[in-house]
């Protein structure tokens, strides 16, 4: 009885939260460019390992943006690459390359991007990674909406493309409902989330919170953890743009090898968050779902503990599915709305298995060894 009281409880606070973000996310605007032509000067900076299957396509993309060229510069940071990665930016002579000469550290792409930033002659800070392709309209999205905003930080979208295996349709899936809930998140300015993929922010301001200081030691978190530093002296100028005109790619892993080790890295920073908020809410997700084990394991015990699993993972699409089908409508995924019901099992374990390994252990993350 006492584990039916639990779960019960965990149902209901877990249903008014995807209701809070699903109700979030229909609230945002979606932003539309307009004709105000800003004259905005953008750095784009991109760290970069070993990415010499995807730069390529990466610069040739940013060759081909709506914004003026003399308003905006493209920096690359080679990250101590080992394959031709640094020979293909060459190839581009428009594009700034700087060679990361920093070595053991736990933290380099956050070293990357500072280093980056410190040659940047831009007003605004935009970073991808080097596996991402904008749309030709992006960086005049985030020009714009920063002057309309006055934001000081801008998350933006960012979509997984995928084909039709199962661990690609998963993780794109799944990268789909957490950038639903970034946006919810930002909107309501209750929790700093966002990708860094898709970020914009100020040079000045980036100094002004003194930049990774304090955070450097982690090796991951060089999007969220800057968020939060700059969220809190900046509170109501942090906004998220809701655009397909401003929504950035990317490509996915390609084995459930690499995803788990993907994950796990992003778990790993869940009680770093100074933003205690957000650990609340990582909680409460993850005591939800650790309760359908439970209730798998009691169920050898006494069956109908077997009925109240199924029964939960039928509340769960339930409660889930209006969110989900508002997001794969903004993201053009509608034909995952099919599939929603039988990913959920695959959900439940790996949310259980990787907020677990994401505390302990170390990781591996472009072929180093982090914690």
């Amino acid at each position: 009885m006492l584990l039916l009281i639990i779960v019960i409880i965990l149902l209901i606070l877990y249903s008014l939260l995807i209701v809070y973000y699903w109700l979030s996310w229909k609230a945002i605007p979606e932003f539309e460019n307009t004709n105000i032509h800003p004259q905005i000067k953008i750095s784009v900076i991109i760290p970069a390992r070993n990415e010499e299957e995807n730069i390529g396509m990466l610069l040739s993309s940013l060759q081909s943006q709506s914004y003026l060229k003399d308003l905006f510069e493209i920096i690359v940071v080679d990250d101590h690459s080992t394959d031709k990665t640094a020979n293909i930016v060459r190839e581009f002579p428009y594009v700034q390359l700087i060679h990361l000469v920093e070595d053991n550290i736990n933290s380099y792409k956050k070293k990357a991007i500072e280093t980056g930033i410190a040659a940047a002659k831009g007003e605004l800070i935009v970073t991808t990674d080097a596996d991402s392709l904008p749309p030709a309209e992006w960086l005049k999205s985030l020009a714009v909406f920063k002057e309309e905003k006055q934001s000081v930080f801008i998350a933006a979208p960012v979509v997984i493309n995928c084909n039709s295996s199962i661990v690609q349709m998963f993780q794109a899936l799944d990268f789909m409902v957490l950038q639903g809930i970034t946006g919810a998140a930002v909107h309501k300015k209750n929790m700093a989330m966002c990708n860094g993929a898709n970020l914009a922010y100020e040079r000045n301001v980036f100094y002004e919170v003194k930049g990774f200081a304090g955070v450097d030691h982690i090796a991951s978190g060089d999007d969220m953890l800057l968020m939060h530093k700059i969220w809190k002296k900046y509170p109501d100028r942090i906004q998220y743009l809701k655009s397909k005109d401003a929504m950035v790619s990317t490509a996915p892993v390609k084995t459930w090898k690499e995803f788990f080790k993907q994950r796990v890295r992003w778990a790993s920073k869940a009680t770093i968050y100074d933003d205690k908020r957000i650990l609340s809410v990582l909680v409460l997700v993850y005591l939800f779902n650790l309760s359908f084990l439970v209730l798998l394991i009691a169920g050898f015990w006494n069956y109908k503990y077997w009925i109240v699993f199924l029964a939960l993972w039928l509340l769960k699409t339930v409660i889930e599915f209006p969110f989900f089908r508002s997001l794969t409508a903004f993201f053009h995924k509608e034909w995952a709305n099919k599939l929603f019901f039988f990913f959920q099992p695959l959900h439940i374990a790996y949310t259980i298995i990787v907020g677990f390994l994401g505390q302990v252990g170390k990781y591996e993350w472009k072929g180093r060894k982090v914690k």
